[in-house]
């Protein structure tokens, strides 16, 4: 029988700061019963450190490079496909509540489904410009999200997630009470915790300040840095705010405090699948798109290789199926692909593009027979205006981009990445072998180019659709209120009220006239 699936995406969730990958004070109930009953994957990364290009990646099971993601303004192709493509011909009902980031005019991808418009813009208005590097777009981050941290009754963000989990919570319940019986594919993606740090107010009190660690590696004096994440720090701190510890802190509270509100937004989706009846027959997957620097270093956000950027969570669960256990090895989104169709079983069909995920459901259940222990990493974005690549392998990572000096770190030994071993004769001989894989692996000139090239075709086109009308990209949901609650027309809309009750009963027989 094949199982429902409800994958429960968080952004810019770091799984250092969630208790089940010990964090001391951080609170997250729902998550952490979740983990004590399923399959903690405790190396589980995304494959570009950034919201658009990460998703692509995940839904198409392939590397960024392949599918030409580059960044958040890339373009999403609509012939490639995805695990929701997959998956309705497997015989699922799919439905996306939340946030893709899906740009272009394709705003489905496979999904027959979708309850919310997204939060980001679906056209090509984020594209970045490495013909002129250094040029400030207005959408780029910058250190406001840091010195405006604190509580807050409302904001976009929360009046977003708010509206994703109603609409999830409601879908829920009409797949409960509808006649369409297929498995389902649910995926529900919020916004919380990504920044800007503006808790819930009855979030924020779950915390004192006081209480809020610092970070554990202090700020680096900029010409101490690596090229790389020196050239990502004059991206968004360009010295317009001054930065305080107080900030700092806040800004981590206000963090912690999100991620509490993300965890009660995931429970709103657990509750309804127990509540339902789905829940033993589905497989939950909860994890995030990339995680959040919060301070390391004197860096932000995400956008670079170093683990509180590149590395997320993933806990699955599935009653009676998977039994709790933690993952050690080295996994990432472009598995979930494979995943999917490992669960699907027999119906799922065979891939009409390469895939380079492989199933995690060995992992899951205790075999590592025959995975490779490798994860790719790929960055085209701001911030830089050449490729940057990572390997991860074992307890290695290595990191190169033209022009920088590599680094290689090893991340048993050096968990806060603060030793170089790129230069050391120690470990010449494996340097040497990682940066003979990358050179093998990636055509860096080349690929720079197509990222040029597609940056120039984007900036071109989207001037030109917002030249006269215009006509948006972005989701338009739509609800056809002929078809709810109740009406006057319609053979099978006159039983609406008694249809909507959960648990259905039919009528109670009438007495004959004369009883």
């Amino acid at each position: 029988m094949q199982p429902n699936i409800v994958l429960i995406m968080l952004d810019q969730m770091s799984p250092q700061s969630l208790p089940v990958y010990g964090h001391p004070i951080v609170q997250t109930p729902n998550m952490s019963a979740l983990a004590d009953q399923g399959v903690v994957f405790e190396n589980f990364y995304c494959n570009s450190a950034l919201c658009g290009p990460s998703r692509f990646s995940m839904m198409a099971g392939q590397h960024n490079s392949r599918i030409q993601a580059f960044d958040n303004a890339s373009d999403f192709p609509a012939a490639i496909p995805t695990f929701a493509h997959y998956l309705r011909l497997a015989g699922y009902r799919t439905c996306l509540a939340g946030k893709m980031h899906f740009v272009g005019p394709d705003q489905l991808h496979g999904f027959e489904e979708r309850v919310t418009t997204d939060v980001y813009p679906g056209d090509y208005g984020w594209t970045p410009t490495w013909d002129d590097p250094d040029r400030i777009h207005w959408w780029f981050h910058n250190m406001l999200s840091i010195t405006e941290a604190g509580p807050y009754d409302r904001t976009l963000e929360i009046d977003y997630d708010e509206e994703v989990a109603w609409q999830a919570e409601r879908w829920l319940y009409d797949a409960a009470r509808s006649r369409d019986k297929r498995p389902f594919l649910l995926t529900v993606s919020y916004m919380h915790p990504h920044d800007p740090y503006l808790a819930p107010r009855a979030f924020w009190d779950k915390y004192r300040l006081d209480d809020i660690d610092m970070p554990t590696v202090p700020n680096i004096p900029l010409e101490q840095r690596d090229p790389f994440s020196r050239r990502m720090w004059q991206l968004y701190d360009r010295r317009e705010y001054d930065v305080t510890d107080e900030h700092i802190r806040a800004a981590r509270h206000g963090y912690y405090a999100m991620t509490s509100y993300a965890d009660d937004l995931v429970g709103r989706i657990l509750r309804p699948l127990k509540a339902l009846g789905f829940a033993d027959n589905t497989v939950v997957m909860v994890t995030a798109d990339h995680g959040d620097m919060l301070g390391e270093r004197g860096l932000w956000f995400k956008m670079v290789f170093f683990e509180r950027s590149i590395r997320v969570p993933l806990i699955m669960h599935w009653p009676g199926t998977l039994s709790p256990r933690r993952v050690s090895q080295n996994a990432s989104l472009i598995d979930l692909l494979p995943t999917f169709l490992e669960l699907a079983g027999a119906k799922a069909p065979a891939p009409a593009a390469p895939v380079d995920g492989k199933s995690l459901m060995g992992l899951a259940q205790g075999s590592s027979e025959g995975w490779e222990d490798t994860v790719i990493g790929e960055y085209f974005a701001e911030g830089t205006t050449e490729p940057v690549f990572m390997i991860k392998r074992g307890q290695y990572k290595y990191i190169t981009a033209a022009g920088d000096p590599p680094q290689l770190f090893d991340l048993q030994a050096d968990p806060h990445e603060l030793v170089n071993l790129a230069g050391n004769p120690d470990y010449s001989e494996l340097a040497h072998r990682f940066a003979s894989e990358a050179a093998d692996h990636w055509d860096s000139a080349a690929l720079r180019a197509q990222v040029i090239a597609s940056q120039r075709a984007r900036l071109l086109v989207q001037e030109a659709l917002l030249t006269g009308k215009i006509t948006p990209w972005d989701y338009q949901p739509h609800f056809d209120a002929t078809r709810q609650y109740n009406r006057n027309y319609g053979g099978e809309l006159y039983d609406t009220d008694r249809r909507a009750r959960i648990p259905y009963r039919e009528e109670p027989p009438k007495r004959e006239v004369g009883e």
